[in-house]
């Protein structure tokens, strides 16, 4: 289920941002990802309330974080 960009807490499709830190345990894969830089491709539905945001990395790896783990970019 895509979300609308008005669902979300301040971030736009389309946006950079920096992984800026992780709240849970992820794999080595996506742990190498923290402090890097990728870009907002959609909004999710997660564990049945909150909004996980998809990000896509220049290498093309795509995968969700919570809004709080993100920061913008400019």
């Amino acid at each position: 289920m895509q979300l609308e960009p008005s669902v979300n807490m301040g971030l736009e499709i389309g946006q950079k941002v920096k992984v800026s830190r992780l709240r849970d345990r992820v794999s080595k894969e996506t742990a190498t990802y923290l402090g890097k830089r990728g870009v907002v491709s959609q909004f999710k539905m997660v564990d049945g309330s909150g909004v996980g945001v998809v990000v896509e990395f220049e290498d093309r790896y795509t995968t969700w974080f919570f809004e709080d783990e993100l920061s913008p970019v400019q």
